[in-house]
């Protein structure tokens, strides 16, 4: 009885699986979106421009050789803080030359275009070439995760899945629900709690597929797992180890009773 409340056999553990009466189908609803900026978020903005005078103005005095070196050395993280720029609680970031730029509600390749468009009008063109081209990530995207597994994490790129995020945070134990997994999430200045079953293979064509920035992600625990039993060998074992105990008092007991019938 033990062994069946509490085991955790493959069907509640394993990924992919075909849907049936137990695991849902999801319709195919996978339409990936560009991130939408939102307040608190930051934002690393490169210029390149060949025009050193240009590349040095915006780009806090470094020229357009070492912004290219910066990148060919991939480090644009560790100098991240002096190109990053704050969306404010007015939705703006405070950008040089330009002040304030409205960038709230806008993805990044907007952003890029909206920048490129705003200093190209002030800066003298050189035939039909533009001097200069803008670079705009989000940086210090992050998601989390809280109950069974808990920890701050941050999306090492674009497009992360949920396969991605579990994995990142060591899986989900044994005796963590898989078929509830929620996540919190902000959409248009409102939360939404999604929630579904990781085990479907049709979770790949869902909208539940690529985590986005700023999500909570949950996973509640199996009610057997106070017992820590996670497989068949486990349970016979706990259960073997009950009726021993069981059988040693029983034989204390009755030692006591008949050592008091002798007195």
């Amino acid at each position: 009885m033990l062994c069946s409340a509490s085991c955790v056999t493959s069907k509640k553990v394993n990924y992919l699986q075909e849907p049936d009466k137990y695991i849902p189908s999801y319709s195919d609803t996978l339409l990936y979106t560009d991130y939408i900026l939102q307040t608190d978020d930051r934002l690393y903005i490169q210029v390149y421009s060949i025009d050193e005078k240009i590349s040095a103005l915006f780009n806090g005095g470094a020229t357009f050789s070492n912004v290219r070196q910066m990148a060919r050395n991939n480090s644009a993280n560790s100098n991240s803080d002096l190109y990053t720029y704050l969306v404010d609680t007015d939705g703006n970031i405070n950008f040089p030359t330009l002040g304030h730029v409205y960038v709230k509600g806008l993805n990044t390749r907007e952003v890029k275009h909206l920048l490129e468009e705003k200093l190209s009008g002030m800066i003298v063109q050189q035939g039909d070439m533009p001097n200069l081209s803008v670079e705009v990530q989000v940086v210090g995207r992050t998601f989390s995760m809280i109950g069974m597994k808990s920890g701050r994490y941050t999306l090492p790129k674009e497009k992360v899945t949920i396969f991605e995020a579990l994995a990142m945070a060591g899986d989900i134990p044994d005796f963590g629900y898989r078929h509830e997994i929620k996540i919190v999430r902000e959409v248009n200045d409102s939360t939404v709690i999604k929630t579904f079953d990781v085990r479907s293979e049709d979770i790949i064509n869902s909208e539940y597929y690529y985590v986005e920035p700023n999500d909570v992600i949950y996973i509640r625990r199996m009610p057997g797992y106070s017992f820590g039993i996670n497989s068949a060998a486990t349970a016979v074992s706990v259960t073997a180890g009950t009726i021993s105990f069981g059988v040693f008092i029983y034989s204390l007991v009755r030692r006591i009773i008949n050592a008091a019938k002798t007195q």
